[in-house]
């Protein structure tokens, strides 16, 4: 059996994009995902996600991290999903969608995706750190100099240490650049390993950053490009949060399961 696939990034954040609307692909086969998303034995990509129907939204994003099982949000991932159902003729150029954190809408302006977050209700201080949740589990931590740090190193250190070991959670690292400008490198949970760039995690620096009082929108940079996020916050309490960037196809294909 053959599947076609489709190959979209979001900043550098690569996803093998499957059209299951006929529910013919075997999503339950953990170790088929794995091989998949390899980069030297598979396709190659930081997660896979599936756009199904759905009989109360446009369609629903289901998504798998590299490691073959079933993820939470993906902010990256939903930006090139909606691209995705809008080559597909799902959408025009509004969307609402079911993702595995609930509903979102989204809308597509020229290159750009803004897609619109679930609202975030505390943030946890661990020390001079930060813990929140923006659909995915992520740790903030600040720094002098995001780019001579080792950031598989010190990620990986945070996300298997005592508390996170279990579950997992995604490390930011974060320095400010500018009045409102940063500049975000992440590990990832599922990836195992530093990606070019995380739409949640984007988000919850740009948060951790309203909260040290800097107004949206925040313009974050990242390994794989920019990246835009505005909010609106009363205490540790965020809503009306904005996801903006690109999201495109690179190329498409046909996989032998």
């Amino acid at each position: 059996m053959a599947i076609s696939f489709f190959k979209y990034q979001g900043t550098g954040n690569d996803f093998v994009m499957v059209d299951n609307r006929k529910h013919n692909f075997p999503a339950e086969d953990e170790q088929l995902v794995k091989n998949l998303c390899d980069r030297r034995m598979g396709v190659g990509a930081d997660g896979l996600i599936l756009l199904q129907d759905h009989p109360s939204y446009d369609f629903e994003m289901v998504y798998y991290n590299a490691d073959g099982r079933v993820g939470s949000m993906c902010g990256n991932g939903a930006r090139c999903t909606v691209r995705f159902a809008r080559h597909l003729g799902v959408i025009e150029d509004v969307a609402c969608f079911l993702a595995a954190d609930g509903e979102h809408q989204a809308s597509v302006e020229r290159d750009l995706i803004h897609l619109k977050m679930n609202d975030v209700n505390g943030v946890e201080r661990i020390g001079d750190d930060y813990y929140l949740n923006t659909g995915s589990p992520h740790y903030v931590r600040f720094v002098d100099d995001v780019q001579a740090l080792d950031v598989y190193k010190e990620g990986k250190a945070i996300r298997y240490n005592e508390r996170f070991a279990e579950v997992g959670t995604n490390v930011n690292f974060i320095q400010q650049l500018s009045e409102n400008e940063f500049f975000v490198r992440t590990y990832e949970r599922g990836v195992e390993d530093e990606t070019l760039s995380c739409g949640t995690g984007v988000t919850a620096c740009a948060l951790v950053a309203g909260l040290r009082g800097i107004k949206g929108p925040v313009k974050i940079k990242t390994l794989g490009g920019d990246l835009e996020v505005n909010f609106q916050h009363e205490a540790d309490n965020f809503h009306h949060i904005h996801l903006i960037g690109p999201a495109k196809q690179v190329f498409t294909g046909t996989v032998a399961l």
